[in-house]
């Protein structure tokens, strides 16, 4: 695991390609899928098996957060420009968030999650997803 990817979110679980995480950042319910292949930066790193593996468990991200969150959007990236570890950003979004409409990436100081909301919010998840 990259240092920063490990710096800035907390475990949610493993699934059969990816390590699920949560970014550390309370304006937002974002994930993270990061597939347990060493050495793989790009998503055609990972061959047609893998990739497709990835790509259902980009939706089932993205179905889960939705459901959970009644988000208006959600907004799904693989930029890997600071951190070249493939991982699949999955962030449900809203009108009016801190970043609305622009990309969360660079938007202001991340606010971390209070230990309790911490909690119950990797609960949740677990459950929806």
């Amino acid at each position: 695991m990259h240092p920063r990817l490990a710096a800035d979110t907390i475990f949610v679980a493993d699934w059969e390609l990816s390590r699920v995480l949560l970014m550390n950042d309370a304006r937002y319910t974002w994930l993270i899928l990061v597939p347990r292949r060493a050495d793989a930066t790009e998503i055609f790193d990972l061959g047609e098996k893998d990739g497709a593996i990835l790509m259902q468990e980009i939706a089932r991200a993205g179905e889960g957060l939705k459901k959970m969150t009644g988000c208006a959007k959600i907004n799904i990236g693989a930029l890997g420009n600071l951190v070249p570890q493939l991982h699949i950003h999955v962030v449900a979004r809203n009108k009016g968030d801190a970043a609305w409409p622009g990309p969360v990436w660079g938007a202001g100081k991340a606010e971390p999650y209070p230990a309790d909301a911490r909690k119950t919010l990797l609960r949740r998840l677990v459950n929806a997803l």
